[in-house]
């Protein structure tokens, strides 16, 4: 059965013009004048792209720091031991460790957001696999997650840098900020993460890379972009 939509999202969507494809700048304004919740509603883009999901060495995976920052209180788990967890837990992380932590891990506690490893602390979370994998959480190189500098990526990540990776339908789903931005803002970081996309493209990708690109609130309508 389709999805019920409550009577604001309709009254949103009929002032979406869904056979056009909107300048970034007026889409983004469009999304942030449309009646929403009370609460500051994320603002997300979903992005798909031309690749063929089902082969491995076309998965687009990566991080990209948003220069206006994402409005979002992350929480980070980093996996760490010695000086390098010191480091870790000063420069913000929210829980830190190595053996204990795995442990703890595979016991069912999940409640951060994203997970940073040093290279040697791998053989923890190697067998991690199964519990972060699922939820996104897994770190990789690719990522920018596994770096003998966790000290540095907690900072840049709980500054505002994002990751994001290639979903089952070939897309990609990043968010760039809140409603309250400033229009101007938005684009700024939607820029960022758009360009930043376009140099992922794998060799073997053929034709249109980001072949269509829409915008939303939380809770609101799509808006398709005309992005070149």
């Amino acid at each position: 059965m389709p999805k019920k939509r409550s009577r604001r999202y309709q009254k949103a969507a009929e002032q979406v013009d869904q056979s056009k494809r909107y300048a970034p700048l007026e889409g983004i304004a469009l999304i942030k004048s449309l009646q929403g919740p009370k609460f500051d509603e994320a603002v997300d883009v979903a992005v798909s792209i031309g690749i063929d999901a089902k082969k491995t060495d076309q998965l687009v995976r990566g991080s990209v720091s948003l220069p206006k920052g994402t409005g979002k209180s992350i929480r980070i788990a980093v996996f760490a031991e010695g000086n390098r967890a010191q480091e870790a837990l000063a420069a913000g992380a929210d829980f830190v460790g190595g053996a204990d932590l795995a442990d703890k891990i595979e016991k069912g506690f999940t409640d951060f957001d994203m997970t940073i490893a040093s290279p040697d602390m791998m053989k923890y979370v190697g067998k991690l696999g199964k519990v972060l994998g699922p939820q996104g959480k897994m770190p990789s190189p690719k990522a920018g997650t596994v770096t003998p500098n966790v000290a540095a990526a907690v900072k840049e990540f709980k500054a505002g840098k994002i990751e994001f990776r290639t979903d089952a339908g070939a897309n990609v789903h990043a968010a760039i900020g809140k409603r309250s931005f400033a229009t101007d803002d938005l684009l700024a970081n939607l820029n960022a993460f758009l360009d930043h996309l376009r140099t992922l493209r794998p060799p073997q990708a053929k034709g249109e890379f980001l072949r269509k690109v829409v915008v939303s609130t939380t809770m609101g309508p799509g808006v398709a972009l005309a992005v070149e």
